[in-house]
């Protein structure tokens, strides 16, 4: 077999998104903690391709910035006036100069396309293809634009504003994502006009254009869920509602427990292994990867974090950026934690937060602690050695180290360093004045008797 040309994106994020009501440009609104360009970044990048264009307009700073964050090697050109997707498209040219090799045009605001899909448009490439369009099969096309079609081979695509009653009652249609050589794809582009009832450059023009040179066109299909694009808050609720279930799926297929899976939400990059318990109503924020075997408990928020197997997490626990959980360590309820390192076995069961810190192999920190970490302007580290115990209600005024095998009194305020093996107090002498609480509490009664009357 010989070998398959190098491929390029081209991906178009120009539209402003109108129907959204919306400031920010469509394509950064979130699926998943994640912009909805950079989910079709995401599938493209799959391939490997050699190059990607993003083509932004609207927002364009801002579309740019995301690029650069979700696929730093992208190139970024802008479309300042809005002729339509032909012109979009023609906008990469220059970035593009000198690639001599396959170009698939995507969408920023279609964001499940699947890298099985898009390969199998690479492959009708390979084939001799000169154009593939990929389409699907709507339940109601309404006004997607046709595929008109003799088995896979494209004779062309109708806009529904310009389709016959005849070319209305197809039910195959157009995704808007095209392959094509790079020479190709803008020879073609170079003839689209604009005598249609919207008067823009059409990029689906290019198949009659292609097929009047006598190039081949065909059509590759995908299921129509691949398709949806986002053009209302209601898509976008709907976009994250088919993303969520397909994760959980996937999640469950994988060896995955979600007890209750209507309420776990995960993240576009949430890693989760097997036989790992995921109770209800959990939310998985990015950048979070659980091993096997680990437990998160109910009502847990995790973000940013580690947490490794055999943990137990929560119920009503919130892991931070930076949280780093080693084996069998138990984060309960109402702790929080944040750019620390919890070693093996280490244990925090309640209304803690612990932050900047390292804490010890088998160290127990009792309810209520916290770690003073910042100082306004500064943030400092407090570090708890193994086997260390940590008395309730303690405050770690950091920067502060508790050695090995060392305790805290329940109630202190830890300013300095506590040597290995130690106790530390840091709580003034309790003093007890007989009798003075009944007192105390009569004078109370008689100022409000007096005050009622």
């Amino acid at each position: 077999m010989s070998k398959r040309p190098p491929v390029a994106l081209i991906v178009l994020a120009a539209g402003q998104g109108s129907r959204m009501r919306s400031d920010l440009p469509k394509v950064l609104h979130r699926v998943a903690h994640a912009p909805l360009l950079a989910h079709a970044l995401r599938t493209g990048h799959s391939m490997d391709p050699a190059r990607c264009v993003i083509v932004a307009g609207h927002g364009g700073a801002a579309v740019e910035a995301a690029a650069q964050a979700h696929a730093p090697k992208a190139d970024v050109v802008h479309q300042t006036e809005q002729k339509g997707t032909a012109h979009a498209v023609a906008q990469a040219r220059a970035a593009l100069e000198g690639f001599d090799g396959d170009v698939i045009v995507l969408y920023g605001d279609t964001p499940f396309i699947r890298p099985e899909t898009l390969e199998a448009m690479r492959a009708a490439r390979a084939d001799g293809a000169d154009v593939v369009v990929l389409g699907f099969e709507a339940a109601e096309p309404g006004r997607y634009g046709r595929l008109i079609a003799h088995g896979d081979r494209l004779e062309r695509i109708v806009e529904a504003k310009d389709a016959t009653a005849a070319e209305l009652a197809v039910r195959l249609c157009n995704s808007g994502v095209i392959a094509a050589r790079a020479s190709v794809l803008f020879e073609l582009i170079d003839q689209v006009g604009c005598d249609n009832a919207a008067g823009e450059y059409y990029l689906t023009d290019i198949v009659g254009l292609a097929r009047a040179a006598r190039l081949s066109a065909r059509v590759v299909t995908c299921p129509e869920a691949e398709t949806m694009g986002v053009n209302t808050r209601a898509d976008l609720a709907a976009a994250e509602a088919a993303f969520q279930a397909r994760m959980r799926r996937d999640a469950m297929e994988a060896g995955v427990t979600l007890t209750a899976p209507d309420t776990v939400f995960l993240a576009f990059d949430t890693v989760i292994g097997r036989d790992v318990v995921v109770e209800p109503h959990v939310v998985f924020g990015p950048g979070v990867t659980v091993d096997p075997g680990a437990t998160i408990r109910a009502y847990s928020h995790l973000e940013g974090c580690h947490v490794s197997a055999g943990c137990v997490v929560g119920p009503y626990a919130r892991l931070r950026p930076g949280a780093e959980l080693d084996r069998d360590v138990r984060v309960g309820n109402f702790v929080e934690v944040k750019a620390a390192t919890l070693r093996q076995g280490a244990k925090i069961n309640h209304l803690s937060y612990i932050g900047d810190a390292e804490i010890g192999v088998r160290a127990n920190v009792g309810a209520g602690t916290i770690t003073c970490n910042y100082d306004g302007v500064f943030k400092h580290r407090t570090t708890v050695g193994a086997r260390a115990f940590i008395g309730s209600n303690t405050a770690l005024v950091a920067p502060v180290r508790i050695g090995a095998d060392a305790m805290t009194g329940s109630g202190s305020v830890i300013t300095g360093d506590v040597p290995d093996g130690a106790l530390g107090l840091g709580r003034s002498k309790q003093v007890n004045k007989d009798g003075f609480a009944l007192r105390l509490m009569r004078k109370l009664r008689e100022a409000k008797a007096r005050k009622t009357n």
